[in-house]
């Protein structure tokens, strides 16, 4: 039976989204009800499978040999499972408002929708070869939603999205390749399956196929110099960017070089090689480099996707500690992030739906016309500034403690960038509250009398995730708890 729900908590979506286009909808009321109801009823069977834990694994289909695409439920898997399970439903809940006069309004559905199926058959991938078909198939489906209002900018933005994900693709597959070669086994397993007799000399050339797989499925992480694709993303609608960046397609590419560098290389192969400098001075370059582009950027989405530009790099900071305690911080800090920059996002949303504003000068005085949506965002941005109390400071404690645990110079180094990212995060984030709160005594807010707080579909779930935020800075012990029971080694 839990066999079952694993399979059906990614078919539903995926089946359920493609029915949204040929259904014969009456209302426009009665799609959101089944596109809601679809989402609610995916996410409990997400919930009941996380409470009986299903330890067997089911093989969906096999090709030969020890290639199968087969499912299986572990400690990230779950992390992930869940994080997707809470925040689906009301993502879709504040989507209803914000798409309600887009055009292709079905399509926009179907495709969000499949996302979160493809988004669950990442997470419970047994091995290699089943988290490559469903990484890819990310990329397929998460592509029409970029592109989705088919101006010029948003083919254009589609077009450079495409370019990265099958470039990323090419340098995925080929580690793909040499790990079936050169495993014990295609499967995910603690501490890798890289056969040391088999390598026999060889373990230069596995060292650089490893930094090849970590820039091909990194690059869904936007690390640097492969990031200039999530900018360019924010011109899909906000409810698409907002889970590109905080769940579907970046922590998709976190949760892959994750698995690959956990569970498939293994870090006893990795740790203290030139691998390991490598990538994590890409890493560290990315944290500052992004917070930077961040800085500098007016536009509100894209300060935004800088923002997560450089946040992804904080997990791959701690997967490239290769310390069981740094595993830990990396999940951590997908976790909180994901919640913080939703929130961020949909805020952004928000404004830009009620005002038609994309441009961070435009703000001034908004905070007394839209106070929710603003005191809302100022706490996401605190959090995200890593201020104590709330969930980012608790996750880049960890890494901060990972790293020094580590004795690694480089990643006493990268203590020193999360610190840099931190003022950074704090001038780009509150310059944008300052504006909207302390517009100057010479404002004339008649300029802006019909700005306004948008309804309830919108502040739901904003507050909703805006809790998670709170709750997760004051009570981070249980997901601490579960985080340190998870074995990586």
């Amino acid at each position: 039976m839990n066999r079952i729900i694993m399979f059906a908590v990614i078919l539903l979506p995926i089946i359920g989204g493609s029915l949204i286009p040929i259904l014969p909808f009456k209302t426009r009321q009665r799609m959101m009800f089944y596109i809601e109801a679809l989402c609610v009823i995916n996410s409990v069977l997400v919930c009941s499978m996380l409470f009986y834990q299903p330890n067997e694994v089911f093989t969906l289909f096999r090709f030969s040999g020890d290639l199968s695409v087969t499912l299986h439920l572990d400690g990230p898997g779950k992390m992930f499972c869940a994080l997707a399970a809470i925040m689906w439903p009301f993502a879709v809940l504040y989507s209803f408002e914000y798409m309600k006069h887009e055009e292709r309004e079905k399509g926009f559905f179907m495709f969000y929708i499949i996302t979160y199926g493809i988004t669950l058959g990442v997470a419970l991938s047994e091995n290699i070869l089943t988290m490559y078909f469903f990484f890819e198939m990310m990329s397929l489906v998460t592509l029409p939603l970029v592109m989705h209002t088919h101006t010029r900018e948003a083919i254009l933005a589609s077009r450079t999205y495409l370019y990265f994900m099958l470039g990323g693709a090419a340098f995925a597959f080929i580690g793909m390749v040499f790990i079936l070669s050169y495993g014990t086994t295609s499967s995910f397993l603690p501490g890798g399956i890289i056969d040391m007799a088999k390598l026999d000399g060889k373990t230069d050339m596995m060292l650089l196929v490893y930094v090849f797989s970590f820039f091909g499925f990194g690059i869904k992480t936007a690390i640097f110099p492969f990031g200039r694709w999530l900018p360019k993303a924010s011109v899909a609608p906000t409810p698409v960017t907002a889970l590109l960046h905080a769940v579907a397609v970046v922590n998709t590419g976190a949760f892959a070089v994750m698995r690959i560098t956990y569970y498939s290389f293994g870090t006893n192969l990795l740790r203290g090689t030139w691998a390991q400098d490598v990538v994590m001075l890409f890493v560290i370059f990315t944290i500052v480099y992004g917070c930077s582009r961040a800085v500098k950027e007016t536009h509100l989405k894209r300060r935004l996707a800088w923002s997560t530009v450089s946040n992804l790099s904080y997990i791959l900071f701690g997967v490239v500690i290769m310390t069981p305690e740094g595993a830990c911080g990396a999940l951590c800090h997908m976790l909180f992030h994901s919640f913080m920059k939703i929130t961020s996002f949909f805020c952004a949303g928000a404004i830009i739906y009620k005002t038609g504003k994309n441009y961070v000068h435009e703000l001034n005085g908004f905070g007394k016309k839209m106070p929710k949506i603003f005191c809302i965002f100022t706490v996401s941005a605190m959090a995200l500034m890593g201020v104590p109390g709330l969930a980012g400071f608790i996750s880049k404690w960890s890494l901060v403690r990972a790293a020094f645990a580590s004795e690694n110079i480089l990643a006493y180094v990268g203590v020193g960038a999360l610190l840099v990212s931190a003022l950074l995060t704090a001038i780009y984030m509150l310059t944008i509250c300052v504006r909207a709160f302390f517009p100057g005594k010479e404002f004339d807010y008649s300029t802006i009398s019909d700005v306004k707080d948008p309804n309830m579909l919108m502040i739901v779930p904003l507050c909703v995730f805006l809790a998670f935020v709170i709750y997760f800075g004051i009570h981070p012990q249980y997901v601490l708890t579960f985080l340190s029971g998870i074995d990586f080694v």
